[in-house]
């Protein structure tokens, strides 16, 4: 090999670039949790904060990021039920990384 060719490693399925991926990536995940942040939503705030989502894919993406642990849910038994939605300690860690992204795009777009 060459002293200046660089090496590319195969991105398998245990490539942190690709697990961080297939929890952060889609239209709507890093939204969601960029609106939660450091707040407890119920349910129909967070529907009024993310325009254009319908109500299926957002309770689609709460069970996946619940299921992931990046989000926990809190349900009240009462009528109408509430459920209050806040960010885990591992959803908390992608804040950094959304707040780039936001960065970026303010900058660049």
């Amino acid at each position: 090999m060459e002293k200046n060719q660089i090496n590319i490693l195969q991105s398998d399925e245990n490539c942190p670039v690709r697990k961080s991926l297939s929890l952060l990536s889609g239209k709507w995940k890093m939204l969601i949790l960029f609106q939660i942040n450091e707040r407890v939503l119920r349910y129909g705030e967070l529907k009024r904060t993310i325009p254009g989502i319908s109500e299926k894919m957002l309770i689609q993406e709460l069970n996946f990021l619940v299921e992931h642990k990046l989000i926990s849910k809190k349900s009240f038994p009462e009528i109408p039920p509430k459920v209050e939605y806040s960010l885990t300690k591992l959803g908390q860690n992608t804040l950094p990384i959304i707040d780039r992204l936001a960065t970026f795009g303010l900058e660049n777009l």
